[in-house]
């Protein structure tokens, strides 16, 4: 509608000024539907059984099925408790989150006022429909995408779908070409943005999923990517479901060799598949994310989906937009030039139509900066009354007052654009002030030239004063406090930021410039220059790119992509709808709370306060939350580890079984089950914002976790089987297989202690209690509830009471095993110093 006259745009509607009549207005509404955005929404049920998922789950579901069909009914309903227990928290914490997102959108409906049949009437802004001719003045929100038909002094804040953080001029009078791009269509109003000052009267074009806002709806329907952490863990899932694979097939081939019937051999598929799945897992990792979200949550984070947590310490690129994450969302005044300072004052508190709180942001500003000054404003306006004025004017760019303090002479004042106020000037107007003006352009900054002279007599129009120019004034949206500390904190942490921004490229240069953003050697272009380049030449200029203007929701989305394509893991922050696309596609996209409704429900996070270093600190806490997920993997693993190992060996031995499955059982789901509940509250060891972005899968699943878990667990099993091959000789199977349980559970608590931490335990024992003091109590807890097993419910553990004489053979592995941690820990502190 941009590219086409009023009459045209009316005629095309099939519509005139006076509007529709009711009855074309109801079968319209009928033919294009109501003027509204469908929200996307996932059922409680979808959500409830995204949390049985994971590959883990599913080898469990599998193992209780076979334990069901074995005729060993406690095993399967230990397991589906367990698994159940971990959906439920997921569940509720997700629930949790979803109810506080709702509370965040307005309650209030949107109203409109319309023409119909000539009459003016206020309707239900969902009512509108192509064709109704809307009216819209000062402070209003548009409702739908509108063709200007007239407007006086129009100017609307188009930042939400834009990122301008200006607001823009309008005017219905121009026919734009059709290839003009949104930012710049001056005759069209778009859902969703606010008029700030002047009236205005326009033809609906496009209504609900039409409107733009409604094209961003429609591409925000793509999926997200999966968490790092789920992806990892259901790598990690597969391939461990493969390893089992090989090794039960190994094993049936043993025990046919050997002639075992074929009870027994299901009998140890059963022991090994128990022995081969962390049962514990998935609830401690969901027990890590929970208590991640809830101190978030008490840092003004809320976290709609639970991975999203953990995706915080592994990110790579932040890609922050500007308006309300890094400045403050509200002009203020930057620097000024006076050349007569009573004279720019008194010009700034009269030629301004702002009441403190309401109006034009540059006028507000402009108060704001007089009661920095000392300025009473108000008493002014009292002193000299406005006897004439000149309306804020789009095509001449400025606006002029005439104030009496009735002396019988007027004091003219005009503020607006250098370059018109130029024209007005009794002489050319001084090369010092065009010197000054263009420098603060250069700096990024909206300048506001001032003007004054006396009047005798009042003017019958604005062109017939001849002004000089008192002084230049510069806006800009400034950052934030502490956003300059969180860049630096984020680059010292090998995070890359980029701000992406639909503001022009002088302001998001100057922003970004103050806030360690850009520095020299940078590269900072407008969104549109990315078409002259492929995907891999766009990532590669991405490496020096630090400030994106002008950029189209299309542009920021391609920049995610490109970078996720190269194995980045992207981190996007926006408020506007403009922003949605991009953050529905980010690894983590971080809405905030003030934003629009489209953003909010595009991101996997909402950020109550609107701020970056909210962001960065979260980040730090993400770090945390994957080590300490890490630290839960490498203590549940070595223990699966463990078990395969020493129960491989004695089946391939020709020995009976070491662990009974029920055993395992227990230790996976109890003893070991109270200590790993504590690892999700261990501190961090030095300072996380000092380390690199670690790739989720070397974090969780690399080779130093996969070379501490097979070292902790072939240490652990070949002590065992030693042992275990002497215990036969001296004692029944029943009490060496009890000694060999009860020596397999205290090994667990050794190697819990030392993962708690990453340095060896003798350097600083104290800190390894500072660093978790609940994994101690979880021994305490697990020590008792051995003891039961063992004396009261020795029964049903295929166990017997140990007298004192068998103690030693129960403490005597556990410390071995925890100095051979030691050992290990000693020497890869020695390599790593080395090499």
């Amino acid at each position: 509608m941009h590219h086409i006259s009023q009459g045209e745009s009316l005629k095309g509607l099939n519509t005139s000024l006076r509007g529709l009549s009711e009855e074309e207005a109801k079968r319209r509404l009928i033919l294009y539907g109501k003027n509204i955005l469908e929200e996307e929404r996932e059922s409680r049920l979808r959500i409830f059984l995204r949390q049985f998922t994971s590959p883990f789950v599913l080898i469990l579901l599998a193992a209780g099925i076979i334990a069901l069909f074995l005729g060993n009914p406690q095993d399967a309903l230990v397991v589906y408790c367990i698994l159940l227990v971990n959906g439920v928290m997921g569940f509720y914490q997700e629930l949790k989150a979803i109810a506080s997102i709702e509370a965040l959108k307005s309650m209030t409906a949107l109203r409109a006022k319309v023409l119909r049949e000539g009459e003016e009437r206020e309707i239900g802004a969902e009512e509108l429909v192509p064709g109704d001719v809307v009216l819209l003045g000062e402070g209003d929100m548009v409702p739908a995408d509108i063709r200007l038909l007239e407007s006086a002094g129009l100017m609307v804040d188009e930042s939400m779908l834009t990122g301008e953080s200006l607001p823009v001029e309008k005017e219905a009078q121009v026919v734009l070409s059709e290839d003009t791009p949104l930012h710049a269509r001056a005759n069209c109003l778009y859902k969703g943005t606010v008029v700030v000052r002047g009236r205005a009267l326009g033809v609906v074009f496009a209504t609900g999923k039409n409107t733009e806002l409604g094209s961003i709806a429609q591409k925000v329907q793509e999926r997200s990517p999966e968490s790092p952490l789920t992806k990892a863990l259901a790598s990690f899932g597969k391939r461990w479901v493969f390893i089992l694979f090989i090794l039960l097939s190994l094993l049936l081939l043993v025990g046919i060799i050997q002639g075992r019937d074929a009870k027994v051999i299901l009998f140890f598929v059963v022991a090994q598949m128990v022995s081969a799945v962390p049962e514990g897992l998935p609830i401690v990792v969901t027990l890590a994310l929970v208590v991640g979200a809830l101190r978030l949550s008490r840092e003004k984070v809320l976290v709609k989906y639970l991975p999203a947590v953990e995706t915080l310490g592994s990110a790579t690129y932040i890609c922050s937009d500007k308006t309300g994450t890094i400045t403050l969302g509200k002009l203020e005044v930057q620097e000024y030039e006076a050349y007569h300072r009573r004279k720019l004052l008194l010009a700034s508190a009269l030629c301004n139509d702002a009441d403190g709180l309401k109006g034009d942001p540059l006028e507000v500003a402009l108060l704001r900066w007089l009661e920095r000054e000392r300025v009473n404003w108000e008493a002014l306006r009292k002193a000299y009354e406005r006897v004439w004025e000149h309306p804020f004017d789009t095509k001449r760019r400025l606006m002029a007052v005439i104030v009496s303090e009735g002396s019988g002479s007027f004091d003219f004042y005009v503020k607006g654009a250098l370059e018109s106020l130029a024209g007005m000037c009794e002489s050319d107007c001084p090369r010092e002030v065009w010197e000054a003006h263009n420098r603060m352009a250069e700096e990024g900054l909206r300048v506001l030239a001032f003007g004054y002279t006396r009047l005798k007599s009042l003017p019958e129009s604005v062109d017939q004063a001849r002004i000089q120019i008192v002084g230049l004034v510069g806006f800009l949206d400034p950052p934030k406090e502490g956003v300059r500390e969180a860049v630096e904190a984020a680059r010292g942490a090998g995070i890359r930021v980029m701000m992406i921004t639909g503001d022009n490229l002088l302001t998001a240069k100057a922003v970004a410039k103050r806030v360690k953003i850009y520095e020299e050697g940078d590269v900072a272009l407008e969104g549109k220059e990315l078409e002259k380049y492929t995907d891999e030449e766009l990532y590669h200029l991405l490496k020096r790119v630090t400030v994106v203007a002008r950029a189209a929701p299309e542009e920021k989305y391609r920049i995610v992509k490109v970078l996720q394509s190269k194995g980045e893991i992207v981190a996007v922050t926006g408020d506007g709808a403009n922003d949605a696309p991009a953050l529905r596609v980010a690894d983590l996209g971080i809405a905030m709370g003030s934003g629009s409704q489209a953003a909010k429900e595009a991101g996997k996070m909402v950020i109550v306060d609107n701020n970056l270093t909210v962001i960065v600190n979260a980040i730090r806490r993400g770090r945390l939350i994957a080590g300490n997920i890490a630290k839960v993997i490498r203590y549940l693993l070595s223990a699966n580890s463990f078990q395969i190992f020493y129960n491989s060996l004695a089946i391939i031995t020709g020995l009976p079984l070491p662990l009974y499955p029920t055993q395992i059982l227990w230790i996976n789901l109890v003893t070991d089950g109270v200590q790993d509940k504590a690892y999700p509250f261990t501190k961090y060891e030095g300072n996380p914002m000092k380390e690199k972005p670690k790739s989720p899968g070397k974090v969780f699943i690399g080779r130093g976790q996969v070379f501490s878990v097979v070292y902790n667990g072939l240490l652990m099993a070949l002590m065992h089987y030693f042992l275990f091959l002497q215990l036969l000789k001296v004692y029944p199977y029943e009490l060496a297989l009890t000694i060999s349980f009860t020596s397999a559970v205290v090994s667990q608590w050794a190697v819990g202690i030392q993962e708690i931490g990453e340095k060896p335990f003798f350097r600083n024992p104290l800190e390894y209690i500072r660093l978790n003091p609940f994994v101690y109590l979880g021994i305490f807890l697990g020590a008792i509830l051995q003891l039961l097993a063992v004396t009261l419910l020795a029964g049903y553990f295929h166990a017997v009471r140990l007298s004192v004489e068998h103690i030693p053979y129960t403490l005597l592995l556990p410390l071995l095993t925890f100095l051979g941690i030691e050992l290990r820990k000693e020497l890869s502190t020695y390599l790593s110093k080395k090499f």
